[in-house]
């Protein structure tokens, strides 16, 4: 088996992957947007010609909900035209293309955690542009995996949102001692260095087509909050309010959780509740 790449692996999912890879003895080859900027394309194809890897991992994504609405032409460029790109090179060089998308790409009207065969409707510019993405890598390489997910946070954080949910939380919990945090908008969140683990496991296990791959579960961003003080001890006030009390030219989804139905086709099952992988983060020693 030729090596690895992984794009975007700077990102929270991207450098946890890398470790995994790591401690498992997979040869592989981390490649950061300073490394390898995706949407240039002639760049793309000239580096992975080089290194002719049997899969690639694209985890670079432009996910900056509200710059997405701001930028949308930068959000196709990186989120659908180099996946198309990169469907084309793959299929070329035969190898199998792993692509993160997002549980935005449905408009949470469902009320209950959407399955993998669930119809997409998006709401913003950064679904819509996720959707394309997944539209162009089914129509043009059939050997790929599609992995959505929700509520992403990681030792590394986001570069694009300056940490993640989590990080931003114990920042304001210890600067104010107090948080305002919307109730009617629901998700599962999802450790990366679970998802990571659950990702490899599809792949290792020959899986094809789209995954929902996420922490068992679902709550309100409140609830996740309060989860995060709770479980690190902490006596900061969270005011529940609406989504009205931040508003944001993007729509969003009011119920996005996911269930990861096809686990089990492949003899997987799945990643364990959203508490348990939470309340393991929060004991690192590397969480701020």
């Amino acid at each position: 088996m030729g090596p690895v790449v992984v794009l975007g692996a700077a990102g929270q999912l991207g450098s946890d992957l890398c470790r995994l890879l790591s401690e498992r003895g997979v040869r592989h080859f981390p490649l950061a947007r300073r490394d390898l900027d995706i949407c240039r394309h002639e760049d793309v194809a000239r580096v992975l010609g080089e290194l002719r890897p049997s899969i690639v991992v694209n985890c670079a994504s432009f996910h900056h909900v509200e710059r997405c609405e701001e930028e949308p032409e930068r959000a196709f460029a990186v989120n659908a035209l180099a996946v198309r790109h990169l469907a084309l090179i793959c299929r070329e060089l035969e190898a199998l293309l792993v692509h993160i998308s997002t549980d935005y790409v449905f408009d949470g009207e469902k009320g209950l955690p959407y399955v993998e065969a669930d119809p997409v409707s998006p709401l913003n510019a950064y679904g819509i542009s996720k959707v394309a993405g997944e539209l162009f890598l089914r129509a043009l390489w059939p050997e790929h995996i599609i992995v959505r997910t929700s509520g992403l946070y990681g030792r590394r954080g986001s570069s694009v949102k300056g940490g993640n949910f989590v990080h931003t939380m114990l920042r304001l919990g210890r600067e104010q001692g107090e948080v305002w945090v919307v109730t009617d908008q629901a998700l599962s969140p999802t450790w990366t260095a679970d998802l990571a683990w659950g990702l490899w496991a599809v792949v290792e296990a020959g899986g094809r087509g789209t995954y929902h791959i996420v922490n068992g579960g679902w709550c309100s961003w409140y609830e996740f909050a309060c989860a995060i003080f709770r479980f690190k001890g902490m006596a900061v006030e969270v005011h529940p309010v609406t989504s009205d009390h931040f508003p944001g030219r993007a729509r969003r989804p009011r119920f996005s959780a996911l269930e990861s139905s096809r686990l089990g086709e492949l003899g997987l099952c799945p990643l364990r509740p959203w508490q348990e992988a939470l309340r393991h983060y929060l004991s690192g020693q590397d969480v701020p």
